[in-house]
């Protein structure tokens, strides 16, 4: 099996008891794994990455597969965007474009390596279920790799979603409801045996996502914002980034953790609801409701992770009303350039909220991830649009 030198294992984050690499769910003690490296052989200073590849396999070294299924995802720009920042009363705002990966969406960066895992298992099905964005990036690199991929999505996932699921050789699967419906159609009608690419009980996913703040933190020079700003949905995209700035300090380039603040809509926000509450685990979300069908996410997987990473950084959860995150996504398109899609509008209006609370200031450089591209969810930036006479 192709693994990297610093890669040690799947550990399970309550006993410490290690599994192979390509090792799926739950650990025996009934608790998630986690991917672990052996930091103290990894040196990226002295011009170390100048070689390197422009795509996330730069980071190689904290990878864990040293021949992995990529299209050169990751690598995507921080954007500098003054005019919000002004607006927003902060000292500077950049987006980190994360719709510049080859399938749109963050997930691209943990799906390579979730799909290498089911290669590197060979793996004859892979399947997951998804909302929409992580159907069609696992359809994409599972047809790389020569698998059959399989992906469970609800009748309200986006039609560009179940369109290019197919496009790219993937099975779908569309279900009546709601994303806790395809995940309970995925285990009621797959009678094929299959690898695992859901969150979470596939570790790879949210270990591939952490390359969002190696770059971040990479483009300053090592140096760190005052506040990094992301979506909320499975907990995949904060636990993941988080993991990213710890790894950071592990091998000794950064000495402190930027606060990380995540945001969810607040027609459905289990995660800020439990961090109210102060609670370690979330309570499902009775009558999730939200146009923002990529974080209607009632009951998030990687609860735990995520609530546990944003402690560590000292940073928050925030709730926003669905007009205000769409209407980010407006602005940021017409006065930045960027084609942000709602997902990546909530956290830009997360980052409104926290200037309008205090949590963020005149004096603070903010980075906010834009986690999918503008034109996956058009039709609602567009009504949107209409709905305000324009």
């Amino acid at each position: 099996m192709g693994t990297s030198e610093a890669f040690r294992g799947l550990f399970c984050v309550e006993t410490g008891e290690r599994y192979d690499a390509t090792a799926t769910g739950e650990s025996d003690a009934g608790a998630r794994v986690e991917a672990r490296y052996d930091c103290d052989t990894v040196d990226w200073t002295g011009g170390a990455l100048a070689d390197a590849p422009r795509s996330m396999w730069r980071y190689a070294d904290l990878l864990a597969f040293s021949d992995p299924v990529t299209a050169d995802e990751g690598g995507t720009p921080l954007v500098s965007a003054p005019t919000l920042a002004d607006d927003a009363g902060l000292g500077s705002l950049s987006i980190k474009d994360e719709s510049r990966n080859p399938t749109g969406t963050v997930l691209d960066r943990g799906l390579a390596p979730a799909v290498t895992a089911a290669r590197e298992a060979d793996a004859d099905l892979a399947a997951l279920a998804t909302p929409g964005n992580a159907g069609q990036s696992a359809a994409s690199y599972a047809g790389m790799a020569g698998i059959r991929s399989y992906a469970f999505v609800p009748s309200r996932a986006p039609f560009s979603n179940k369109a290019m699921v197919n496009v790219h050789g993937g099975e779908m699967r569309v279900a009546g409801g709601r994303y806790p419906d395809a995940e309970a159609a995925l285990h009621e009608q797959l009678q094929s045996e299959w690898y695992t690419l859901q969150e979470f009980d596939n570790p790879h996913r949210h270990d591939g996502l952490k390359t969002v703040a190696f770059e971040i933190a990479e483009s300053a020079s090592w140096d760190l914002p005052d506040a990094v700003v992301v979506p909320a949905g499975t907990g995949e995209v904060v636990a993941g980034v988080a993991k990213g700035f710890r790894e950071l300090r592990e091998i000794g380039l950064i000495d402190a953790l930027p606060p990380v603040y995540a945001v969810q809509p607040s027609g459905c926000a289990p995660l800020v609801a439990a961090a109210e509450r102060g609670d370690e685990t979330v309570e499902p979300w009775e009558s999730p409701d939200t146009i923002v069908g990529e974080l209607e996410i009632p009951e998030p997987k990687g609860a735990a992770a995520a609530l546990a990473a944003v402690e560590a950084t000292g940073g928050a959860f925030v709730a926003v009303d669905d007009d205000d995150s769409l209407e980010s996504a407006v602005v940021a398109a017409q006065e930045a350039g960027v084609e942000v899609g709602a997902a990546g509008g909530v956290a830009l209006a997360g980052a409104g909220t926290l200037a309008d609370d205090g949590a963020l200031g005149s004096g603070d450089d903010v980075v906010v991830v834009n986690t999918e591209s503008g034109t996956k969810t058009a039709d609602v930036l567009r009504s949107h649009l209409m709905g305000k006479g324009i």
